[in-house]
């Protein structure tokens, strides 16, 4: 265990109510659920538990760890709820009954206006990322939500920062909390972070991304209408990216973040969406193309990197204004010139993988076996060429390499998986 689960989860476990404070990538997240998944009593007919998150991705996160966990227990129903999905769709979900609901604040308040979730029942109520949704104005819409459950329940909140207006909610939500702080170790830290001073920031990056040649790569920019122009320059100049922002649809967000994970676009280019809850290992270079405003979001962007102790690198391009704000946040980083860097010119980072949409997922039954089957058995792919597969309640995704995709696209789209016809296609 990490040490934000070794010394969380026995109070967890005794009802305790719990501040638990630990950096990204430390564990937070399994230090609530395995506990979580523990106590819960089969059969009811109302949820048991509350998970109060800032974003869609963090949501998801937290319920695929559920769902992790919950295999061995049957009929665990964990639902999520956020905006920019179907609200038909979710209450046809909560219909059907559910044990754990995961949801961002806007959502859930949403919910509870129409009368469709049942809250009376609510044993434990956790808040992720709770320095966030303070950021993000969520304070008030979080607090009437909290003022509808039960008042004999247990509480867990959990951040990677404790900035000092969140006692508006410890003192209002939390009883008595035991509070549990995990100091960075700093002989263990291992992401190394290096700022630059430039003039043209294009040309930095490209630099940057040529110099250090990662296989994976995040850029941070202030804005959606930035993240769309860096991502062109990058597209044009060669490079594979995904994109990701608040104007995309949340299958588009889901598409973007997964073609991410599974190297078929090996850079993400992406506003602080993606600073918090996408815990992906192998991400080896953050760049800082517009500087965080604050020093908590420079630490939760550059988290996204080093995770699992993996090594990683964070880069802070710096202009004018940029070399200012860096003393606020970060006044210890020394500047180095953008000169000292020795790129690789003829480096473009593109990924050797491409990825496949098929319109079957678990509510047909599919499985990730059954996919692989095909594609090796079937249609005689090697085993060697086919990465990642994702299934979800609706479609698969499935990751192939692209000398031999081509193949597996007219393959899955001809043939059959578990002797049923799906339809097929490629993402771009």
């Amino acid at each position: 265990m990490t040490p934000i689960q070794k010394a969380s989860i026995p109070s967890i476990l005794d009802k305790k109510d719990i501040i638990g404070r630990a950096k990204t990538g430390s564990g937070k997240t399994l230090a609530f659920s395995l506990p979580l998944i523990l106590h819960l009593k089969p059969k009811q007919q109302n949820p048991q538990a509350l998970i109060i998150a800032p974003t869609r991705e963090l949501c998801e996160q937290i319920a695929g760890e559920l769902k992790n966990i919950a295999r061995y227990k049957a009929d665990v129903k964990i639902i999520t709820l956020y905006g920019g999905t179907s609200l038909t769709q979710q209450v046809a979900s909560l219909e059907k009954g559910a044990d754990v609901l995961v949801g961002t604040p806007g959502r859930l308040l949403d919910h509870f206006s129409r009368e469709t979730i049942e809250l009376k029942k609510i044993k434990t109520l956790i808040l992720d990322e709770a320095d966030r949704m303070l950021d993000m104005g969520f304070a008030d819409d979080i607090l009437k939500i909290v003022s509808n459950l039960p008042k004999q329940r247990q509480n867990l909140l959990f951040s990677a920062t404790y900035p000092e207006n969140i006692f508006k909610l410890t003192s209002r939500i939390l009883n008595n909390p035991i509070t549990i702080e995990i100091e960075e170790q700093k002989e263990t830290l291992a992401i190394e972070e290096r700022a630059y001073k430039v003039e043209n920031k294009e040309n930095a990056l490209i630099a940057t991304l040529q110099a250090f040649q990662p296989n994976l790569a995040i850029v941070f920019c202030a804005t959606k209408v930035k993240t769309n122009e860096i991502s062109d320059m990058l597209d044009e100049k060669g490079f594979d990216v995904a994109t990701l922002n608040g104007d995309l649809e949340q299958y588009e967000r889901q598409e973007m973040l997964l073609q991410f994970a599974n190297g078929s676009l090996p850079i993400l280019v992406a506003t602080d969406l993606a600073a918090r809850g996408l815990d992906i290992e192998a991400i080896e270079l953050i760049i800082n193309y517009d500087i965080p405003m604050k020093p908590e979001d420079y630490v939760h962007r550059i988290g996204r990197t080093g995770r699992a102790n993996a090594k990683g690198i964070a880069v802070t391009l710096c202009d004018a204004y940029a070399l200012r704000k860096l003393e606020e946040i970060r006044p210890s980083l020394k500047v180095k010139d953008i000169s000292s860097l020795k790129p690789n010119k003829n480096f473009f980072l593109q990924g050797e993988m491409g990825t496949l949409c098929i319109d079957g997922g678990k509510k047909k039954k599919v499985r990730a076996g059954d996919i692989l089957g095909t594609l090796c058995k079937d249609i005689g792919i090697d085993p060697k060429d086919i990465g990642k597969i994702d299934v979800f309640d609706r479609n698969s995704y499935v990751a192939i390499k692209k000398s031999a995709i081509k193949k597996a696209f007219h393959g899955l789209k001809e043939g059959k998986i578990k002797k049923r016809k799906f339809r097929v296609w490629w993402l771009d």
